[in-house]
């Protein structure tokens, strides 16, 4: 698996406005600006996002971004599967499925297969609350 800078600025964006649930509508050039990314590569990511329905968005002055839910409600594996093409950890795995000619006789597909169900149920355990709070990987 290999999460490319989209998957890293979309989980940056959404924490961003986890972080600023009070500010209402955030445009997307604050959000740059705070992030020090490029306003072009994050309208592309913001579009991802908001086709997946992971974000709200308004026009006009007061216009922006915000989560259309608590952070709670909000997994990494969830924002990052609507901007990345494929998690898995090979390329013959995408969307759980396996595209190869010959995986009747690969024996490895099992394990990759497993190791993909792995990775998204980690990734499905973990919310944008806990990102901001990073109390789920403190040592007790």
């Amino acid at each position: 698996m290999n999460i490319t800078s989209k998957g890293r600025y979309a989980l940056q964006v959404m924490i961003d406005l986890a972080q600023h649930p009070d500010e209402g509508y955030i445009s997307l050039k604050t959000i740059a600006d705070r992030q020090g990314y490029s306003m072009k590569y994050l309208e592309m990511i913001v579009g991802s996002l908001k086709k997946a329905q992971l974000l709200e968005s308004t026009r006009g002055k007061e216009g922006g971004y915000r989560l259309c839910r608590p952070a709670e409600e909000y997994s990494v594996g969830e924002i990052l599967r609507s901007i990345e093409d494929n998690l898995a950890p090979v390329a013959c795995i995408k969307a759980g499925g396996i595209d190869c000619k010959q995986a009747a006789a690969c024996m490895t597909v099992p394990m990759w297969v497993e190791l993909d169900n792995i990775t998204n149920a980690y990734l499905d355990t973990v919310s944008l609350a806990d990102l901001l709070s990073g109390e789920k990987w403190k040592k007790n």
